[in-house]
This record gives structure tokens, C-alpha cells and sequence, in this order.
């Protein structure tokens, strides 16, 4: 790419793409101006054309994960069957961190620049406590709070994630890890183990509708 290519509309996402890919490999400490416009093939200018400097770029490349989450979260929209939604959620959650590794390590594994920062994937934490509730509304899930069984559901859900990707677990490994976690999960949430377990079967056939590449593997 040239280096007077910073009127390319792919420049932007480029310099993201470089940038999550130093944080992730590097860490923060790695993400330097002249690095990620090496990475790209531009010079250090299009950094602050497009995000003013260094701070607003770190903010952006989390900005962007979430919106691609916020995205996946989008396209399951809402169904019937709230327990297979929130099944779904956490399949996105799964997919996004498989197919943009380097964009969520630097949404979660790394420290945030600040208080407005840390909140910038608030609104897609917010839908799975929704959908909770909406399992509680339903019945399928005992009276609780829906905050706090959201984190616990996301908290499972995050953990598989980091040890496949630390390679402690095989893709396999790390989804039947996920999918007994969850279904079990479910049943001291409340629900029917045989509800559960058809929720979560139609979970995996809506994921694998929409991204039949990202898609788990399970029966």
C-alpha cells in the first residue's frame, strides 16, 4: 500500500487491524506510532488524520470489536426461545473471538485507558443481561438477578475462550468444555435439562445459519 494512501477508505480499519495485532502480541507497551504505520505501509500522519493520536486509536480498536459483537448480536435477534438467545450470545461472543483473535485480546485482556474506556462494551453486556431477564420473565430461569447471572454466564463463556486461545484447550476441547459448562449452567439457573438441551441445539443450528464457517461443530 502506498504511503499517500491515506484517503483509502481501508486505511482506517487497516491502521485498527495493525494496531490490535501489535497490542496483542505485544502488549500496549508495543504500540508505538512508527510500528503500526509500518505495519500498514503509510506513515505516522494517517495515525492522527484519521484518530487524532495514539490514545484515540487504543480506544477505537476496542470500539471496533464491539461493534462487530454488537453486530453478531444483531443478526440473532430475538426469538421464542430466550434460553437458545442467550445460548446464541454466547456463541457470538465464541465466534468473534475466533475470527478476530487480536480484537479481543486488546477488548479483554488488556487494561483500559480509563473509566469511559473500560465502559465502551457496556451496551453489549447489557443485551445478555436483557436476554437473562427475559429467561427469568419466562420462567425457564428461577427469580434472580439478571446482572449477576449474566456475569456468571459470560464469565464461563470467557474462560473457555482464553484457554483455547493460550492453546490449552483444542478448538474440541474447548467447546464441549463450553457446551457442558453452559447446559449445566442452565439447570441450576432453573431450567428443564431437556428444555435446556433443545435450546441449546437450536442455538447451534441458528449460528451455524448465519456463519457457517464460524459455526461449532456439535451435534
Amino acid at each position: 500500500m502506498s504511503r499517500d494512501a491515506n484517503a483509502d477508505n481501508g486505511m482506517r480499519p487497516a491502521l485498527i487491524e495493525a494496531a490490535a495485532r501489535l497490542i496483542a502480541t505485544e502488549g500496549a507497551a508495543g504500540l508505538k506510532l512508527r510500528r503500526v504505520a509500518e505495519e500498514v505501509g503509510t506513515s505516522t500522519m494517517a495515525i492522527y488524520t484519521y484518530f487524532g493520536g495514539m490514545p484515540e486509536l487504543r480506544r477505537a480498536v476496542r470500539q471496533e470489536g464491539f461493534a462487530r459483537l454488537a453486530t453478531r448480536a444483531e443478526q440473532l435477534g430475538e426469538s421464542d426461545d430466550p434460553v437458545a438467545d442467550l445460548a446464541g450470545l454466547g456463541l457470538a461472543y465464541y465466534q468473534l473471538a475466533m475470527s478476530n483473535p487480536h480484537l479481543y485480546r486488546a477488548m479483554y485482556m488488556e487494561q483500559p485507558l480509563d473509566a469511559t474506556d473500560a465502559a465502551a462494551g457496556s451496551e453489549t453486556f447489557d443485551v445478555l443481561v436483557a436476554t437473562t431477564q427475559r429467561c427469568i420473565d419466562s420462567e425457564r430461569f428461577d427469580t434472580g438477578d439478571a446482572r449477576e447471572l449474566a456475569t456468571q454466564f459470560w464469565a464461563v463463556g470467557h474462560g473457555a475462550i482464553t484457554l483455547q486461545m493460550a492453546q490449552l484447550l483444542s478448538p474440541e476441547e474447548a467447546l464441549n468444555c463450553l457446551h457442558g459448562a453452559v447446559l449445566n449452567l442452565f439447570i441450576a439457573y432453573g431450567d428443564d435439562r431437556d428444555a435446556a438441551r433443545r435450546s441449546l441445539t437450536r442455538s447451534g443450528r441458528r449460528a451455524a445459519r448465519l456463519d457457517p464457517e464460524a459455526a461449532p461443530r456439535r451435534p
